[in-house]
């Protein structure tokens, strides 16, 4: 069930009161109520004071309980601009626009108590703790040993030309002596049969 309280005409902009709503959107009731009463902006007294109102609503005329209401929705909408101006310099005069909002707090019974996710290890029953030991031992022995993975199953990498052209320049230059040795003796004998 829904319950919503409104405060019309707050004289506050739109833009600064939603500041303080997005906050609170999405919260249970009592925790909104928290922040808002912590919170040093001027559009918390006015949006607490709308939340207030809201959560009296939902136990008097819906007859819901207060643990159990949640911020369904928080929303501001503009409001009627005051226009005036002030005197300025060689009898001139600028605007203001004193700005209003409209700021409507929905709140819904949602809110139902749930159980942690996840337990710490020292609430577990001890077979869960004795498979969860076991599993995190086979984990780090497996981040221990990076070869003991399977290594046929990697391919080599591709090289690039320019690894290719780098690899071949290095074979030529660590063996230079005996590359030119077999091209001497070849030169020696084309020599000899051409003489």
């Amino acid at each position: 069930m829904q319950v919503t309280s409104t405060y019309r005409y707050a004289r506050i902009s739109a833009f600064k009161a939603r500041e303080v709503t997005r906050e609170i959107q999405g919260r249970s009731a009592s925790d909104a109520l928290d922040l808002l009463t912590f919170s040093p902006k001027k559009a918390a007294v006015m949006v607490r004071k709308t939340l207030k109102s809201a959560i009296a609503n939902a136990e008097n005329n819906a007859d819901l309980k207060v643990d159990t209401l949640l911020v369904k929705e928080a929303v501001v909408g503009e409001g009627p601009t005051f226009k005036r101006f002030r005197a300025r310099a060689r009898g001139s005069a600028s605007p203001l626009r004193k700005r209003t909002s409209h700021i409507r707090i929905v709140l819904a019974d949602e809110l139902a108590p749930t159980a942690p996710v996840s337990r710490s290890r020292k609430n577990r029953p001890a077979e869960q703790a004795s498979t969860v030991a076991a599993d995190d031992q086979t984990k780090s022995e497996s981040r221990k040993a990076p070869g003991a993975r399977k290594a046929s199953t990697r391919k080599p990498a591709a090289k690039t030309p320019k690894e290719e052209a780098d690899e071949s320049a290095e074979t030529a230059e660590s063996a230079p002596t005996d590359a030119k040795a077999p091209k001497r003796e070849s030169a020696a004998k084309e020599e000899n049969q051409e003489e």
